[in-house]
């Protein structure tokens, strides 16, 4: 059984040394690792040919639509923004609040990254607020790691909650009461995170020790209580849509205000520069809003389509082809949803905004060329990670780690059970996925141990979140949001530290919490 495991894990060994031990890049290491799975899946686990071929078409269909989608619209409308001159008045706008690259930090990858996970998911939690960081005069590789290590607690309800949604249904556990656990569990890390931000920030900066951060220790603080309690309460009595998009607004509302009351006229270290032009005038509110308007107009569109608004979101999620792909055992139709999916929703917003700034139909398209081109090596890297998720799942390697894992820890299980969630985000990139994956397997499992089973079904959505940071589909997002393709492996190496630090707490955070409830 151990080596049966060695082997199901050796896609995932692989991409671990490659990307952080040989400092591969992403689009080379990950076709290696399909190319890894497929030999394992035809002569170790005795799939079929067609099945193997079938099973990663798979996931390339799933890879272009709707992942790869809502990246390169994302990142063109980013690229847009910057094209039309308007991230400039963006800049302005988000460094009058506060100057303090600390706060903008807070503001941009913890506050409005997870507005974006919340209601849009599918990387644009990191693809926008990493380029909107890099816009402000951000290293670009500091903007893709604390983007990554922000875009982890809202996973659980991203896109308006389908992976703890998800994970309801397949157990056919109360969403309320899943819901509510999931936020339980994450409640530390959603205190802790806004420290880590600040403290890599600050770090990246030049702090020298505990003196430098005491001025905003309180809003950062607050940053993620305000975040909690409103998450949590959202999740209890409302349900597992809005959690992610509630908390978010709340604390970007809180560290807003507490910024511009307690940091008023401060100056420090940790200010960003900017260039003040003696003829400049003053902004308008005309000027927010057309500078804005490609990003309003993706939330309001995001939230329109969304399942919060049942008369629009029900017939354009009606537009749709289910198309039979994957021919093996338990096999089911792959369905392109071809107008209610983010990424033509982004698309669309960003044609729209890209005119309402007086760009030139020519140049939209041009930069949308452009931006495709800039993705090419991304989309390589996402196609090759999710054939790959696709044939370690239907081929059952997979359910062998998993399996290994269950069965070596017996009554410690509750420990390690995150740690399932979070190799299922790693393989699939995907939280949902994950729910599917493992959701059953938890409450198999909490039966018989003789635990609560919704508890570790909760844990598996937790420890989701923590795989995110350093999933190969994550970091290829981060890499193309911040032009930093082929340094996959820097990144890596950064910000696998934060993914051990989850792993552990969300572990012990389970164990002990079975004790509790």
């Amino acid at each position: 059984m151990f080596i049966h495991f060695l082997l199901a894990m050796l896609p995932i060994i692989w991409l671990i040394i490659a990307l952080s031990g040989l400092k591969m890049a992403g689009h080379v290491a990950c076709p290696i690792a399909l190319i890894i799975t497929v030999i394992e899946a035809l002569f170790l686990w005795k799939q079929k040919i067609i099945d193997v071929l079938t099973g990663g078409l798979e996931g390339f269909a799933m890879a272009i639509w709707p992942i790869c989608l809502v990246i390169v619209a994302a990142v063109f409308t980013y690229n847009l923004v910057v094209h039309t001159k308007n991230m400039e008045l963006i800049k302005k706008m988000l460094t009058s609040v506060s100057k303090d690259k600390r706060i903008l930090v807070l503001i941009i990858s913890w506050g409005f990254g997870g507005f974006m996970e919340g209601m849009a998911g599918f990387g644009t939690a990191v693809a926008i607020p990493a380029g909107i960081l890099c816009g402000l005069g951000f290293d670009p590789i500091f903007a893709a790691m604390v983007c990554l290590v922000a875009n982890t607690t809202p996973v659980a309800f991203g896109s308006i909650g389908i992976p703890t949604v998800t994970a309801a249904n397949v157990t056919g556990f109360s969403p309320h009461m899943t819901a509510s656990y999931v936020v339980l569990q994450l409640a530390l890390m959603v205190i802790l995170v806004p420290f880590f931000l600040v403290f890599i920030t600050g770090k990246h900066e030049g702090a020298k020790g505990l003196g430098d951060y005491k001025e905003i220790l309180f809003i950062t603080l607050m940053s993620g209580v305000s975040f909690l309690i409103p998450q949590y309460l959202t999740a209890k009595f409302i349900g597992a849509e809005l959690p992610a998009v509630i908390g978010s607004v709340c604390s970007m509302a809180v560290t807003i205000i507490l910024a511009k009351v307690m940091l008023k006229g401060k100056s420090s270290k940790f200010d960003v520069e900017i260039e003040e032009k003696e003829d400049e005038r003053s902004l308008t509110v005309k000027d927010a809003l057309v500078a804005w308007s490609p990003f309003i107009l993706v939330l309001v569109f995001l939230l329109l389509t969304s399942t919060l608004v049942p008369a629009i979101h029900d017939p354009l999620s009606a537009i749709k082809s289910s198309v039979p792909i994957y021919t093996g055992e338990g096999a089911a139709p792959y369905t392109f949803t071809w107008v209610a999916t983010p990424g033509v929703l982004i698309l669309i917003a960003a044609f729209i905004g890209g005119i309402i700034q007086k760009c030139p139909i020519g140049e939209i398209f041009g930069v949308l060329g452009k931006t495709i081109v800039q993705m090419l090596k991304t989309i390589i890297t996402i196609m090759a990670v999710l054939a790959t998720a696709k044939i370690m799942g239907y081929s059952g390697m997979t359910q062998s780690i998993a399996d290994f894992i269950v069965r070596v820890t017996g009554s410690f299980y509750p420990l390690v059970a995150p740690l399932i969630g979070s190799i299922g985000t790693f393989v699939t990139g995907s939280s949902t996925s994950s729910s599917v994956l493992f959701s059953k397997l938890q409450a198999s499992t909490g039966a018989e141990l003789n635990i609560n089973q919704i508890w570790l079904v909760a844990a598996n959505t937790v420890g989701s979140t923590a795989g995110k940071i350093i999933s190969p589909q994550s970091i290829a997002v981060a890499t193309a949001a911040t032009a930093t393709v082929g340094k996959e492996s820097e990144i890596l190496t950064k910000v696998i530290k934060y993914f051990v630090l989850f792993a552990v707490i969300y572990g012990l955070v389970c164990y002990f919490g079975l004790r509790l409830i």
